[in-house]
């Protein structure tokens, strides 16, 4: 990590940010240095995303990141498979502003479009499709890491971080929602979440998505999950599955060899 410095071509009282490097390197962030800061859930988001999709076995073709913050899951996800073309739709000027940098910084700025819009303002994201040229039906797949606080709880006091962590107007059913109406008929929607919010996640999926995958991410051996990667395909009616999940640490506080195949190697979850 780099110490903070003000971006390039900000005015010289902007926020300051910082250099960050995920995967080994082989992806570069620049992000906040106060605020809401990318970890390892956005690594494993856009882990979950398989190599071979659909029917004919190829790559995606399309993804949109829905709430793409400062482009971590999208980047992650491109250097995984390049071949994809990724759009990002991120509602605070300033993170969407930090993605297009990345997008550049990361040679990735035609496979990466970034959208500054809301997510319930379908209308943005109609025109993105367009203008990717990615099927007007919806995209491939769909990532999300919504906001993982419920509006009830207390919000941390930097604006931008509140607004990343705790819903607000938009609750867990209205990216449900968002996710489900910007993916393809039978495309997939695949979220990160809090465990202890599982139930709410399936609720809002009930009867509008199937072939569910919940795979728990495990703080370590014998410990309860505190994160779960959700993946569903739109209008499926295939059962749930409980993954086995993945342990990400060792009792001594390392990551397991299979955590840092992910968050250093860039290897991809089987769900």
């Amino acid at each position: 990590m780099t110490a903070p410095e003000t971006a390039p071509g900000a005015a010289p009282d902007a926020p300051a940010v910082t250099e960050d490097r995920l995967l080994n390197g082989r992806v570069r962030l620049r992000q906040p240095a106060e605020g809401y800061r990318a970890a390892i859930d956005p690594v494993f988001l856009a882990a979950a995303v398989p190599r071979v999709h659909g029917k004919d076995g190829g790559a995606p073709v399309s993804a949109l990141d829905l709430g793409c913050g400062v482009g971590a899951a999208a980047l992650c996800l491109l250097a995984r498979l390049p071949e994809t073309e990724v759009t990002g739709l991120e509602v605070q000027p300033r993170l969407a502003a930090l993605a297009r940098d990345n997008a550049t910084l990361n040679g990735r700025a035609e496979s990466f479009r970034v959208v500054e819009g809301d997510i319930a303002d379908r209308d943005v994201l109609a025109g993105a499709r367009s203008a990717s040229g990615s099927d007007p039906g919806g995209f491939d797949e769909v990532l999300c890491n919504p906001p993982h606080q419920r509006a009830d709880t207390a919000a941390a006091p930097e604006p931008g971080k509140a607004r990343a962590t705790r819903e607000d107007a938009t609750s867990l059913q209205d990216w449900v929602t968002a996710a489900l109406a910007h993916a393809r008929p039978k495309g997939a929607v695949t979220f990160v979440h809090r465990a202890d919010r599982l139930d709410d996640l399936l609720t809002a999926l009930r009867g509008r998505a199937g072939g569910i995958v919940v795979f728990p991410l495990w703080p370590k051996p014998g410990a309860a999950a505190r994160r779960v990667l959700v993946r569903a395909r739109k209008g499926s009616r295939a059962p749930l599955t409980l993954a086995a999940g993945l342990v990400l640490h060792t009792p001594d506080g390392r990551f397991t060899p299979e955590a840092e195949d992910v968050l250093r190697g860039g290897r991809g979850l089987a769900l």
